[in-house]
């Protein structure tokens, strides 16, 4: 007869739902490997750098990829983020020259002309909701660099799509979520429809390409014309491109535009941090927008943004679930264990980060990260599965935070409340509402 959960397990359960950085907090004062059961669910939680390197790069072949994300093929399908064995890496090769550094450069001019673009629509003493036009700047950035789409039109769509998935990624870690999916129920309805919507824009623009075929050097062209030369010479389908690009859209704009949101907070809550990026940005630019070709004279800036995903890394949680037994450090883990990895945890823990609560960009410095554990900051995942679209997600933070303070001061709105919302993506729950001064006037 099988056992029920203990009224402890239900009780992590319902705080894994509800305030999972306050349940992973407290674990994480038993040690560094802290094995626990949440509802039926036995999970272990793995709290430092050398032994996430052990399960992320040493042992990856033991783990597959969460539950959480296993239920996202619903939406993603079987796309670079949610793939498993041969496929991810079939895959991956095809996608992974779109992401070569020498190609994503040509992208630069894209990602400030957007930033522009959005900076030009605001007003002097406006007070707007970051979060949102953050989302509109790095969709249009997707859509002009990835599909060369012009996404404008779409960014309100896909915006409120996205409040709605996100929502619905709260139920997604219930171990009942297969089945609630299944009924007749407005959760499962608005799930439905938000696919629905995503779906239409997503076949438009293969379809559009399909009737153009001609290179026009962004990542779409690549996969049409993709041979896997290593394998089988397959190529993709409507459906497979369908499942990589809604990857791409989705993740290439939701992680990055919350990484600038929470680097302007951080910019307008810190008066003396925003002096020393104008003087960088004054010596390293004077009046011309950044290119490219500028980001090694913005280093203070990029250590800016790389604060920002420390104290607020989009990817909070890393899930694997074991499909084999494996020995991480002294525990050993049996298979169909969940094994759980917090950026946010691990980024706010003294050991590796002093007063890790303070916003401090000289943290990043390169003498700085060398004395550090490579896995004490890892806001981008790592091993076989660290995040394709690192550097392009890199180069995009550092130009339009550029672009962006190269025209305008971002202050604080003291009475916004500021509250995490640890959905799919670590965000601002009720928005990030922040005063623009012009620099012009």
């Amino acid at each position: 007869m099988p056992q029920l959960p203990s009224p402890r397990a239900i009780r992590h359960l319902q705080q894994l739902r509800r305030d999972p950085l306050t349940l992973l907090s407290t674990l994480s004062t038993r040690g560094d490997l802290v094995p626990f059961r949440a509802g039926p669910e036995q999970m272990l939680l793995v709290n430092h750098p050398a032994l996430i390197r052990e399960v992320l790069v040493t042992q990856h072949r033991a783990f597959v990829k969460g539950r959480v994300l296993e239920r996202t093929k619903r939406l993603l399908g079987e796309g670079l983020l949610t793939s498993e064995g041969e496929m991810h890496l079939r895959q991956r090769r095809l996608i992974q020259p779109a992401f070569h550094r020498q190609r994503i450069a040509a992208y630069g001019s894209a990602m400030v002309a957007a930033a522009e673009a959005r900076g030009a629509r605001w007003r002097h003493g406006a007070i707007l909701d970051i979060s949102r036009e953050m989302q509109a700047i790095t969709l249009q950035v997707v859509g002009a660099t990835l599909f060369s789409a012009n996404t404008a039109a779409d960014a309100d769509e896909v915006f409120a799509a996205m409040h709605d998935l996100v929502a619905m990624f709260d139920l997604a870690i219930l171990p009942f979520a297969d089945w609630l999916m299944a009924l007749p129920l407005p959760m499962a309805r608005r799930f439905q429809r938000v696919k629905e919507r995503l779906d239409a824009i997503i076949y438009r623009i293969i379809a559009e390409r399909r009737a153009d075929p001609h290179d026009r050097g962004d990542l779409l062209s690549l996969l049409l014309t993709a041979v896997d030369h290593q394998g089988d010479g397959y190529r993709m389908t409507d459906t497979q491109l369908r499942d990589e690009l809604l990857t791409i859209f989705l993740a290439g704009h939701e992680t990055t535009a919350n990484a600038i949101t929470w680097a302007l907070y951080l910019i307008a809550w810190h008066p003396a941090i925003a002096e020393t990026l104008q003087a960088e940005l004054a010596t390293a630019l004077g009046d011309r927008v950044p290119t490219v070709a500028d980001l090694p004279a913005l280093r203070y800036t990029e250590w800016l943004f790389a604060e920002a995903l420390r104290l607020y890394p989009p990817a909070w949680l890393i899930g694997r679930r074991a499909i084999a037994p494996v020995t991480i450090g002294d525990v050993r883990v049996a298979p169909d264990t969940i094994v759980l990895m917090s950026p946010w945890l691990i980024h706010h823990d003294p050991r590796f980060f002093p007063d890790p609560y303070r916003c401090d960009p000289l943290r990043h410095t390169p003498a700085a990260q060398a004395d550090r554990p490579k896995f004490a900051f890892f806001p981008f995942g790592g091993g076989p599965r660290n995040c394709i679209g690192e550097p392009f997600a890199w180069m995009e933070g550092v130009l339009v935070l550029a672009t962006l303070l190269q025209r305008w001061r971002f202050l604080p709105v003291p009475d916004h409340p500021v509250v995490l919302q640890t959905g799919i993506t670590l965000r601002p729950r009720y928005g990030m509402q922040l005063r623009l001064e012009s620099r012009q006037i």
